[in-house]
């Protein structure tokens, strides 16, 4: 082995360190503080942490659920009017940061607000004669969450259902099961880990969720560390809740694991036909468009509509000076962000690759990590150890040669690079792997027999062959961290905010027509991978009409 070649297969462990340290140094930091406030967090503010997280998190995961293994079904079974546009529509939300969302519809519903005003308006009833849902809830939370992530279950559990035989499906319908029993009974339960897969991941992001929480004042765990460290300023009582939220995300990750066992999604073999797909007319293909369409038109077009009216009213521009520096401090650390962490994720599955083994496959999923871990809790984790240090060299530095040297990594844009790092290593590992796994492992023997080794066998080999996945891994690590907040919030330099920052504060400042701008442009950039995506959807969808058309044409001709 060349030392070239034994240079990049040691990289891999500093990215291994960079993705691992916060989590350890949350938890040292959570251990070592005093037992005093331990107990203060534990007999006051803990209980109430874990009551809402935790029935945050089942009301998500409920809807999210229901919602996209519902619609995937639909879309992917019968045909109905505009069920072809909604297949590709039922992916838009995703695009939509949850608190942006959240600031849409606090503009809408509030008692401000159109909705309520149009109310009055037309029943001349005042402002206590009525009773109003409150937007600023436990329950509103849930909703905006909830319309923002069901397209993970919307996905994953279409991709299972095309894949499934329609054998099965058929077998129990001819069994004297109805669609709807069929449905639950057969094809449910074979789609089942993808749908647990893709709520999981649902789960995840509402567990990490700061800024829908903090702006409808619903208190979970992450709202809990953002007042300890800033507002009461206890940076003991911020690791140890950091380190509860990290242990209640561990315990739901392991739970959902263990209760799926060894499930696999169902898939069609040779043997099978695909799911075909029926025609709904009348009531029922009106309401399995309604059922579909809903979710697009509170996920998307709504606040869409009310952001960009927001938007016009507010007299921003984002060619003022101020946004652009906003616009360019966002682009600069995601740029950053995004290149170095895709580094990282191709310096770890090289080793994967060309070291297989126990140890490779520790240091792979030690790396991916950090995508189970909330934001504040990486920021938590970062902070403390690089705080200590900073300040120790101050102090050396000060005493030694009389410099002062401030803050040198907590006060600059680089500790927010390796929160970033560490929080979104897992998605550019998945993304590359996905590539490098149509690359046979032959074709590096062939490489390494004609002299292509190490650097060379990278980046002549790998790196071609899996480039569309390293600019897919580029692009979702970009668009992950122009969306991050709560590591944003924490960890940013005084002197330098971004468009997710900006937005919250003038949310939080009830400046929620100000905010519709930098929300704006969050959502635009997050519409890149999303169109990406229904790309994707809709040559998938033209090739199995283009396949059922030609099958059709077949056995009539037989």
């Amino acid at each position: 082995m060349s030392r070239a070649e034994r240079l990049l297969l040691w990289l891999a462990w500093p990215v291994l360190a960079i993705c691992t340290l916060p989590i350890f140094a949350a938890a040292l930091a959570a251990l070592g503080s005093d037992l005093d406030t331990w107990r203060t967090v534990l007999a006051t503010v803990l209980p109430g942490y874990v009551r809402t997280t935790a029935a945050l998190v089942v009301l998500v995961a409920v809807g999210a659920a229901v919602i996209g293994s519902g619609a995937a079904w639909l879309v992917t079974v019968y045909r109905f009017p505009g069920a072809r546009w909604l297949e590709i529509a039922l992916a838009l939300p995703l695009a939509f940061p949850a608190y942006v969302l959240a600031y849409a519809y606090t503009a809408m519903l509030d008692h401000p607000g159109p909705v309520q005003t149009a109310l009055r308006a037309v029943t001349g009833w005042g402002p206590r004669d009525y009773w109003f849902p409150e937007v600023r809830s436990l329950g509103g939370a849930a909703v905006m969450l909830t319309m923002v992530l069901y397209p993970y279950v919307y996905l994953l559990a279409r991709a299972s259902f095309r894949q499934q035989s329609a054998n099965a499906y058929l077998v129990a319908r001819t069994l004297g099961q109805s669609p709807m029993g069929a449905f639950r009974r057969v094809a449910l339960p074979m789609a089942r880990p993808a749908i647990a897969g893709g709520t999981l991941l649902a789960v995840m992001e509402t567990i990490a969720d700061y800024g829908t929480v903090a702006h409808f004042n619903v208190q979970t765990f992450s709202t809990g560390i953002y007042q300890a460290w800033f507002s009461v300023g206890d940076r003991g009582a911020a690791a140890q809740l950091a380190l509860c939220l990290l242990m209640f995300a561990l315990l739901v990750a392991g739970l959902e694991r263990a209760s799926r066992g060894r499930a696999r999604t169902a898939g069609s073999g040779p043997r099978f036909d695909a799911m075909g797909k029926a025609r709904l007319t009348g009531a029922a293909g009106w309401a399995a468009a309604a059922f579909c369409a809903l979710p697009v038109l509170i996920g998307f077009l709504g606040p869409l509509l009310m952001l960009g009216s927001m938007a016009l009213d507010s007299g921003q521009s984002l060619l003022h000076p101020r946004y652009r520096d906003l616009l360019a401090n966002s682009l600069t650390v995601a740029g950053i962000a995004s290149v170095l962490t895709v580094i990282g994720a191709v310096m770890i599955a090289f080793r994967a690759r060309v070291r297989p083994g126990r140890l490779s496959r520790s240091l792979v999923i030690g790396a991916g990590l950090g995508y189970a871990v909330p934001g504040g809790v990486i920021a938590v984790g970062l902070m403390v150890p690089f705080a200590r240090f900073d300040n120790a060299l101050d102090a050396l530095m000060e005493a030694r040669f009389g410099i002062d040297t401030g803050l040198l990594i907590t006060g600059s844009i680089w500790l927010m690079v390796f929160a970033y790092m560490a929080r979104f290593m897992a998605a550019a590992l998945n993304a590359y792997d996905s590539g490098m796994a149509t690359v046979p492992l032959h074709h590096d023997a062939v490489a390494r027999s004609l002299g292509r080794s190490g650097p060379m066998l990278l980046g002549r080999v790998h790196l071609p062959a899996a480039r569309a996945s390293v600019l897919t891994a580029l692009l979702i690590v970009f668009v992950d961290v122009m969306k991050e907040l709560p590591a944003t919030l924490i960890l940013h330099p005084f002197n330098f905010q971004t468009l997710a920052v900006q937005a919250h504060r003038l949310a939080a400042d009830e400046r929620l027509r100000e905010a519709a701008v930098p929300s704006l442009v969050l959502v635009a950039v997050g519409l890149i991978p999303v169109m990406l995506l229904c790309r994707t959807l809709d040559r998938e969808t033209r090739g199995a009409s283009a396949a059922a058309a030609a099958q059709g044409t077949a056995l009539r001709a037989g």
